[in-house]
């Protein structure tokens, strides 16, 4: 027998339980004034979540899409200082994006990230000619992928604003 979703939020009541209740509140992402910006490019929606929750509170502002063609005009509108992008999305895969972002005088000196849950030395070469400047594999723990990043914003000149 599935339970009914309301007996739950009639027990939280009883309780007192201050939690929110169902559906969730849409929440605006997180900006902090001065912060290097993210994007990230994750179908997945935990994994998007983990990596953006994770950031933010390391520091960062974290922009996040659901696909490479997200992607590739969230970076020609915002100009983020790093771009992560998973290799398998939907619409438009990571190396896709990161060619069309590279071609473009806008984005083709921001650092890519290329994430995937495919190892093969094959893949990762072509990422790099595409010209993603990195390539984590999956699962790739938070704490790697702001390493990453941190290397690339200390080694990078200063854009002007």
């Amino acid at each position: 027998m599935v339970p009914d979703p309301r007996d739950a939020q009639a027990a939280q009541q009883d309780l007192g339980d201050k939690r929110p209740q169902w559906p969730w509140p849409q929440r605006p992402p997180p900006r902090v004034a001065g912060a290097p910006v993210v994007l990230i490019a994750e179908d997945t929606f935990d994994t998007r979540e983990l990596y953006e929750l994770y950031l933010t509170q390391r520091g960062f502002s974290v922009q996040t899409v659901v696909d490479g063609v997200a992607a590739v005009e969230t970076a020609l509108e915002s100009g983020p200082d790093v771009i992560v992008l998973d290799l398998s999305m939907p619409r438009l895969d990571g190396i896709a994006a990161t060619k069309r972002l590279k071609r473009d005088a806008r984005t083709r000196h921001i650092p890519f990230i290329i994430i995937t849950g495919y190892p093969h030395k094959a893949i990762q070469q072509g990422a790099l000619e595409a010209g993603a400047d990195a390539f984590l594999t999956k699962p790739c723990l938070p704490e790697d992928l702001e390493e990453q990043i941190r290397k690339f914003l200390t080694s990078a000149p200063q854009r002007a604003s």
